[in-house]
């Protein structure tokens, strides 16, 4: 078989991408470092995690752990390089001593030092704002949970907080706002569990309405499928409006909102009216809680396409993380109050009688569904 020539060799490496600026900042601090490790005391907090580049990060640490050398020995003597190397090989074996005078190559500015150190920081920091933010998105759609939405909630107050401590490491300037282009937000979650939800939870709204009043924690725009948050609309309108709510007064409703023949005739809305199942504040909070787990995963989304433009600034990233994760505040402190374990403001008796503990077992028919 053909041994591969050195232009073919060549012409692999040729194909890698170059590689992004920071590990000629990484190198460029190494290489004044070794020149001048007095310069450790002047480039401000900075960790070997802090470095893209493992083997950076492991001869960073060496040069921290071992002691400083004599600076009239250090200019005409290798051995604190040697002492350095023989450090950090043990955990980056491909370090060599010819790269380390390669590093020195590359930094003919050792003086600049603390600015290479604040290029590392930054870019830590916007890697580290990704990793949040993923894990912010598995979280939301972690179906082997068994309390997503409370950790969901607790995943965003941890990226919150990590975005606090940032704001208190990188200066702010003028002209904050990313002007990242964002992707469009995840699809919602229309599975039959879903849709079927939100059709339980108008058909039992209707069967109880007096609780449907103290439902103003949900908005119609929780609703997965327009139509259901339209039907929502009109029992909220009766309600506020102080009318009697019954499947017929939601079908006029609907008729002057001009939901009838365009998105469901007027059987299937009275067959989906007449199947109330369990509670309204049940199907009302399970409705929601898809809507939050839904903002949380356009929260991440977004916040991870600031991280992944090299043009945003640590400050633009805080500015533009914060102003996303704002979107979900409002959803949030709606989704704490309906499911406060604080006893809700006392209700007139009602009959029939439907549990508020949760659903019983189904036994009405499937509602007729509309086509979509």
């Amino acid at each position: 078989m053909p041994h591969p020539s050195a232009s073919d060799e060549n012409d692999e490496l040729d194909g890698l991408p170059p590689p992004p600026p920071v590990h000629y900042a990484e190198q460029s601090l190494l290489g004044a470092l070794l020149l001048e490790p007095h310069r450790l005391d002047e480039i401000g907090p900075l960790d070997p995690d802090h470095f893209s580049n493992h083997a950076h990060g492991e001869l960073f640490r060496a040069m921290r752990t071992v002691p400083a050398p004599d600076a009239e020995q250090h200019r005409t003597s290798p051995a604190w390089l040697n002492t350095v190397l023989d450090a950090a090989r043990p955990h980056a074996p491909g370090l060599t001593a010819s790269y380390l005078h390669t590093l020195v190559q590359v930094c003919p500015w050792p003086q600049h030092a603390a600015t290479y150190a604040r290029m590392i920081r930054a870019d830590h920091a916007r890697r580290s704002l990704r990793v949040h933010a993923e894990r912010l998105a598995q979280t939301a759609v972690d179906t082997t949970l068994p309390h997503r939405a409370k950790a969901t909630v607790q995943q965003a107050d941890t990226l919150a907080r990590f975005l606090d401590d940032l704001s208190g490491r990188f200066a702010s300037h003028p002209g904050s706002l990313p002007r990242t282009a964002l992707p469009p937000a995840p699809a919602r979650d229309t599975s039959e569990e879903a849709l079927d939800e939100e059709r339980l939870l108008i058909a039992t709204a209707t069967a109880y309405p007096a609780e449907t009043r103290q439902m103003r924690w949900l908005v119609p725009e929780d609703f997965a499928f327009p139509l259901h948050a339209a039907l929502w609309q009109c029992l909220t309108a009766l309600t506020h409006r102080g009318e009697p709510v019954d499947p017929i007064t939601v079908l006029w409703e609907a008729q002057h909102r001009g939901l009838l023949a365009r998105d469901i005739t007027p059987t299937d809305l009275l067959t989906l009216l007449s199947t109330p199942v369990g509670s309204p504040e049940h199907w009302g909070e399970k409705v929601l809680e898809r809507a939050l787990l839904t903002r949380a995963q356009t929260v991440a989304i977004s916040i991870a396409s600031f991280t992944d433009d090299p043009a945003n600034s640590p400050h633009q990233l805080i500015t533009g993380s914060r102003r996303a994760l704002a979107d979900l505040t409002a959803l949030r402190a709606r989704w704490h109050h309906a499911t406060s374990p604080a006893p809700r403001t006392a209700r007139p008796t009602r009959t029939p009688t439907a549990p508020r503990a949760g659903p019983p077992p189904r036994t009405a028919p499937t509602p007729v569904r509309a086509t979509r």
